[in-house]
Parts: structure tokens; C-alpha cells; sequence
């Protein structure tokens, strides 16, 4: 009963969280960001990926978004990086996984090496656009593909930046995930959003298997990207948000403890939007970690 309870309390603070957030338009029109943003598709590994490109900077830094992008996409997910990354010192590109955001068709799927798709076709897109080298900006399910991205592609990847990240998946995390299945449960201002984007049924849908898709992880103690831990060579900062109420402190600690050399920063008052919701103190923590 006492575990039950507090999966129903972190249950209604990720739902006041998500819809506490605030709203990040669309990446367009470009002048809105105060510098040229491109946006377009191109194919990789038999689909064809969306991405926004911004900046002339020599580092190039992939923004990588969590499930459904929370907030929509790619484009909605990371409005203040896109925005208010350094130009000078940065290219930023933001893309829509397959199946999410306009990288779409196919339909999202989860497959048991979803993670590694998203990764392949990360670092893929990122080769494609002829980019030498990259860093890595990864949120929620974006921060999972960014850890397997360092330990799979060493030589490509230049640094990471990671929050909100999962290192495996506890029965009270399966708890909470269920309580967000059933979409008509949350909050409207919430779910406006991707529905505009989606379309209901395709939004529900996708809720839906996700859950179904992290589920399968349950049964393989420490199986996202710790498996990988010992591989990943790349300097990676790790920022968490200590009122994060999805992701708790420990998969925060254990991925610090596991990956070589890595930095864990706190941020007391931060949640699982902490890039959105402190976003002036969030990028310049990146841009100094990036330089």
C-alpha cells in the first residue's frame, strides 16, 4: 500500500509538471530566433528524418528529445537551445526521431533495440549532413540514445550532456509509466500540444506502446545504456533535476558512478523540463562544459 502511495504522488507531480511547463512554439517563423533556421528531411537508413539546423559555429551539438518529445518534437522540445545556444561558437540541430515529430512515416515502433535505432540513426543523420565530428545534447529517452551513441560511435562523438535519463527500469517506474498510459487522463493544456501535432489516436497510440516498449526492459536488471557504461570514453555531464518526479536521483548516481569521468551537477528546484524552465542557467552550464 505504501509503494502504491507513492507512485500515486509521483504520478500527479509529473502531470502538474508537464502541464506547469511552458509552452515553446514552433521554430518558425526564423527570425523569431534571431538567426537563419533551416528545416527539411533527408534520407537515412531508409526513412526520412526531419531536423532544424542553426548556427555557423565549427561544434556541431545534435539536441536529441525524450518520448513523443513530451512537448511535441525535436523543434518544441528544445525552443531555448535552439534559440539562445551560441551561434558563433555552435551549429545546433534539432531532429525528430523516426516515427515522431515530421519524421513521420513510418509510424513509431519500439522494437527491443529501439534505443540503438535512435542512436544509428542519430549519429547516421549526423554523418549524412557531413558534420566530422558531434556533441550531444540528450533528454529523458534522448539522454538513453545519447549514452549508447558515445559508447557505440567513441571516435564520432565529442562530449554529452545528458538529464532526465533512465539508467533501468524499477517496479515503481513501471507504476508511474502505467498512470501515464491512458492519455485522456492528463491534463488538456497538456495534451493540446501533441495533439495538434499527432493527431488524438496517433498520440494515444504511441503512448501506448511506449509504455508496452519500456515494459520489456524490466526484466533485465540495469539494461539501457549500463550495459554499455564501461565503453563510453567521451567527457559527459550529467544534470539532474533534484524535484525531477519521473526520474529519481538514482539513475542520476548510477550512471555517474558507471561512466568514466563524468560530471553530475545538481539542480535543486529542477524537474523533468529543467532545460525549459531554467533555461538561462541550463545553456550556460552546457555552453561551458561544450567549450
Amino acid at each position: 500500500m505504501a509503494q502504491s502511495s507513492r507512485g500515486a504522488l509521483r504520478l500527479r507531480l509529473l502531470l502538474s509538471a508537464l502541464k506547469s511547463g511552458p509552452h515553446v512554439p514552433l521554430a518558425r517563423p526564423a527570425a523569431a530566433f534571431g538567426t537563419s533556421v533551416t528545416s527539411t528531411k533527408v534520407a537515412v537508413n531508409g526513412v526520412h528524418l526531419h531536423y532544424q539546423r542553426t548556427g555557423e559555429g565549427e561544434h556541431a551539438v545534435l539536441l536529441l528529445p525524450g518520448m513523443l518529445g513530451l512537448q511535441g518534437s525535436g523543434e518544441t522540445d528544445f525552443g531555448p537551445q535552439i534559440k539562445n545556444l551560441n551561434k558563433k561558437l555552435f551549429t545546433v540541430v534539432a531532429w525528430d526521431p523516426r516515427g515522431y515529430g515530421h519524421s513521420r512515416p513510418p509510424d513509431r515502433d519500439f522494437p527491443g533495440d529501439f534505443f540503438e535505432r535512435d542512436a544509428k540513426d542519430a549519429v547516421d543523420l549526423m554523418k549524412t549532413l557531413k558534420f566530422k565530428k558531434i556533441s550531444l545534447l540528450g533528454w529523458s529517452d534522448g539522454g538513453i540514445t545519447a549514452l549508447i551513441a558515445a559508447a557505440k560511435y567513441p571516435s564520432y562523438i565529442h562530449k554529452i550532456v545528458i538529464w532526465g535519463a533512465n539508467a533501468y527500469v524499477t517496479e515503481e517506474d513501471e507504476m508511474i509509466y502505467q498512470g501515464i498510459r491512458d492519455v485522456s487522463k492528463w491534463s488538456e493544456k497538456t495534451k493540446k500540444p501533441l495533439e495538434t501535432l499527432y493527431g488524438y489516436d496517433y498520440f494515444a497510440k504511441t503512448c501506448e506502446k511506449w509504455v508496452d516498449g519500456i515494459k520489456q526492459f524490466k526484466h533485465l536488471p540495469m539494461v539501457f545504456c549500463s550495459r554499455l557504461f564501461g565503453h563510453s570514453q567521451c567527457p559527459t555531464l550529467i544534470v539532474h533535476g533534484e524535484k525531477d518526479p519521473l526520474v529519481p536521483r538514482f539513475h542520476a548516481d548510477f550512471i555517474h558512478q558507471h561512466v568514466r569521468g563524468s560530471r553530475l551537477h545538481l539542480m535543486p528546484e529542477g524537474k523533468h523540463n529543467l532545460h525549459l524552465r531554467f533555461a538561462n542557467e541550463f545553456n550556460k552550464l552546457v555552453e561551458d562544459f561544450l567549450q
